[in-house]
């Protein structure tokens, strides 16, 4: 099995980061590919990097998807354009926002997810709301810029900590959801650390991607995932026409 899984922000060492936690839980048969988007931000904080990141996640995934992957992964906990890729992909897309949270609701009736930027909050507190979890799950955000978490002179880890022990107290939370593909390393050391469930979004991505992958599932490709409508795409976008970025 062949999991390809896109980091959509430009990024080289938060892929590094996202690899290594998505190979620490694939199964031995797994084999994981971690790519960095060819095009957009550096990373994605608001709802205007997010519109210009999902060109470059596209044509990733289309390139997989020529390479024979078997399931994608998008690793930014925006899920950036999920619903874009599933009616491009002819292979299960997995969300790492949806992964997590639905991955937590079987282990806790109430969790926190504790995010980066407090402009991200709110388009979390969205998704949220959309995969049915409002009245189980909040959203908080530390303040934190994403790159920061790469820089071991910054407090992003502190603030990170903080915020989920106010989580913890304020919340009640039982379990936390990491809110940001970077910070995919800090799993285990905050499981140690606070003495509750801790749900990285990679992992859990990972381990439905792999479920999906063996029970022979895929997206369906009648109503809302229907493949796209061929038409002309012009200007700067032409090559994303339907059709022609699988051919490309």
């Amino acid at each position: 099995m062949r999991i390809l899984i896109v980091n959509p922000n430009t990024t080289a060492s938060m892929t590094a980061t996202i690899a290594d936690s998505a190979r620490r839980v694939a199964s031995r048969e797994t084999e994981i590919i971690a790519v960095t988007s060819s095009m957009g931000p550096v990373s994605i904080e608001g709802y205007y990097d997010e519109v210009f990141a999902i060109p470059g996640l596209l044509k990733a995934i289309a390139e997989g998807e020529k390479a024979g992957i078997d399931a994608v992964v998008i690793a930014c906990f925006d899920d950036t354009g999920l619903d874009a890729a599933r009616a491009l992909a002819n292979v299960p897309v997995i969300g790492i926002c949806e992964a997590a949270v639905s991955t937590t609701a079987f282990i806790a009736q109430k969790f926190t997810v504790v995010t980066t930027m407090e402009r991200s909050r709110l388009p979390l507190e969205h998704l949220v709301h959309r995969y049915g979890m409002s009245s189980r799950c909040k959203v908080r955000a530390a303040d934190i810029p994403v790159l920061s978490l790469e820089d071991p002179n910054s407090n992003a880890r502190d603030r990170l900590r903080r915020e989920i022990g106010l989580a913890l107290k304020e919340d009640r939370a039982e379990a936390i959801v990491l809110g940001c593909a970077g910070m995919a390393d800090l799993t285990v050391e905050l499981l140690a650390e606070f003495g509750v469930p801790v749900v990285d979004g990679v992992a859990a991505a990972v381990k439905q991607a792999e479920s999906l992958v063996t029970m022979g599932l895929s997206t369906a490709k009648r109503g809302a995932y229907a493949t796209p409508v061929s038409k002309p795409y012009l200007g700067l976008l032409d090559v994303f026409e339907p059709g022609r970025l699988m051919d490309a």
